[in-house]
């Protein structure tokens, strides 16, 4: 229950999140407020919203206002999201050229978009009890696996807190029999989680070495406990997910390195715009998992749809010809995958340190 009530929680938060980056222009608005002033800045009011700093000439204050103001991030999302969605699945390309020249209040903002699929997308695992690893790897995780390491962190809190109780005890000169007798049980209480980790998913690095202290040491926090670090880099990844745009655009702008007429601004709305479409793919995925779909159809489709949708996306939002949208996205699948290898060592070096 508390698993979906904070999956709830999340998705509802995304929808929030995401409607407060997205512009309010193309609404359709209330009754004129002629010759009265904004509460906001003071500006003569002549339509439903102030000209002067956006706000709305009609302020609510009432419990009600509150639920409307949460039904409506999380249920109508502006209207927009139906017309944004097709597109995004059948025609990434034309919504991509449409958003960059001009047509704004049409369709959901690619960082509103973003935003929300990245709350629903671990919304959505949350609510299922798994991961995006459990969700999307043909050598699935143990479904315990980071169940354990959240226990043993929780137990390991409490052994810190008993230590330090203890330390204190003894500086004051008073009796530790009970602080000893807590700190041994749980000591126990740790080896013996961690000896049921026997078996679990294990990622091997072989005592790899790069030269780079804080990556290494983040190897090292994950060999030495991989369940809980698959935990710390799941919440990090949640935290953090915002890095793989700029962390990606780069790469797009290399394949139009001699075309000057786009931008960094078109290859980043081209990024997250992708990005969103790959994450409704892994909802779309976990939840056609668990209605049955068998594992193999899963992994096919991980492989076979990101690369479809690079192209016809490339295409569309760049007017390319065929064979020049080929190569650019075989170099894409490339660029992708190096992308997500710098996003995971960064998680590596700053999502373990704590």
């Amino acid at each position: 229950m508390s698993g979906d009530i904070a999956a709830a929680g999340d998705f509802i938060t995304g929808a929030l999140a995401a409607r407060s980056v997205e512009p309010h222009a193309g609404e359709a608005q209330g009754h004129g407020h002629g010759g009265t002033l904004c509460l906001n800045c003071g500006t003569r009011l002549v339509g439903a919203h102030c000209h002067a700093c956006g706000q709305s000439a009609h302020v609510h204050r009432t419990i009600g206002a509150i639920g409307h103001e949460i039904a409506h991030g999380v249920f109508h999302f502006e209207g927009k999201i139906w017309r944004t969605l097709p597109m995004l699945v059948w025609r990434p390309g034309d919504l991509t050229r449409r958003y960059v020249a001009g047509e704004r209040a049409r369709f959901v903002s690619p960082l509103a978009l973003f935003l929300f699929t990245v709350f629903l997308m671990f919304a959505t695992i949350s609510a299922l009890d798994g991961d995006i690893a459990e969700a999307l790897s043909p050598d699935r995780l143990s479904n315990n696996s980071v169940g354990i390491a959240r226990s043993i962190e929780k137990v390991q809190d409490k052994l810190d807190r008993a230590e330090k109780n203890k330390a204190t005890l003894t500086a004051a000169g008073k009796p530790t029999t009970q602080a000893d007798s807590e700190i041994r049980a749980l000591r126990s209480t740790i080896t013996a989680l961690r000896s049921t980790q026997t078996g679990q998913w294990s990622p091997t690095f072989n005592n790899a070495k790069t030269g780079w202290a804080a990556l290494d040491h983040g190897i090292d926090k994950a060999q030495k406990n991989p369940g809980l670090a698959l935990y710390k880099l799941q919440s990090s990844a949640y935290k953090y997910s915002w890095l793989l745009i700029p962390i990606s655009t780069p790469f797009v702008a290399l394949l139009f390195l001699w075309r000057r007429r786009f931008g960094l601004y078109d290859h980043a709305i081209f990024v997250t715009y992708s990005l969103a479409f790959m994450m409704l793919m892994v909802i779309t995925l976990s939840l056609l998992g668990v209605a049955g779909l068998s594992e193999g159809w899963i992994v096919l489709a991980v492989f076979l749809v990101p690369p479809v949708h690079m192209f016809v996306q490339l295409r569309g939002a760049y007017s390319l010809r065929k064979r020049s949208a080929l190569w650019r996205t075989s170099l894409l699948l490339i660029f992708a995958w190096t992308a997500l290898i710098v996003f995971a060592a960064l998680l590596l070096m700053h999502g373990l340190t704590d």
